[in-house]
């Protein structure tokens, strides 16, 4: 939680655009928790220094420019931004060679899922531009997707929990695991529909 107070203290004082350059910086791979940004984010609202549904759009606008950033590296550049020292620590040739292994067995849905799973964001949209077997409308709907579900979360888990402490650090421990349920559910939700307009169609 210590890191939670200081990003609580700088966003305080300095707003929205401090909110923002943190997620950005998270998507560039710099190691600081997206989840607890957003949450940093959820709590400044909470305790009066910011509009929380503001927050949430500022939050979901700054995932996915980081996003859509490292996607559009990767397509630009290619394989050679191996070569590039910070690219190279944050995704040694090894690394790369399992995410394209990865993209070849699970296709879209890592893609989707990469947002619910810390430590591989930026190396999954990496390699996503980077293999250009993805369109970036597709990538782009499908961020956005998980995005839509993962960010407000985070984000109205702080605003509950801002004068809370102890409850919202129970609750970002069981977060995770609660974000799992939430993807699935909604998972489940649009396959029903998709089942559903198919069934309707076939009797028409």
């Amino acid at each position: 939680m210590d890191l939670l107070e200081r990003l609580v203290t700088i966003f305080a004082h300095n707003g929205y655009i401090a909110v923002l350059i943190a997620l950005l910086l998270c998507g560039a791979g710099i190691p600081i928790p997206e989840d607890i940004t957003l949450v940093a984010g959820g709590v400044i609202a909470g305790l009066g220094y910011a509009n929380v549904h503001v927050m949430a759009v500022v939050t979901i606008a700054g995932v996915l420019i980081g996003d859509v950033a490292m996607f559009g590296l990767g397509h630009h550049f290619g394989e050679h931004m191996l070569r590039w020292r910070p690219i190279a620590l944050l995704m040694p040739p090894r690394r790369y060679a399992k995410m394209q292994d990865k993209f070849e067995r699970y296709g879209n849905r890592l893609m989707f899922f990469a947002r619910f799973l810390p430590g591989m964001r930026t190396a999954v949209y990496i390699t996503a531009g980077a293999t250009r077997r993805v369109t970036f409308m597709r990538f782009f709907m499908l961020d956005g997707l998980a995005a839509l579900i993962s960010v407000p979360f985070w984000v109205y888990l702080g605003y509950f929990g801002a004068n809370r402490r102890e409850w919202l650090g129970t609750w970002i421990r069981r977060g995770q695991s609660s974000l799992w349920v939430l993807a699935g559910l909604v998972v489940l939700g649009v396959l029903a529909l998709w089942w559903y307009r198919r069934a309707r169609k076939s009797q028409s």
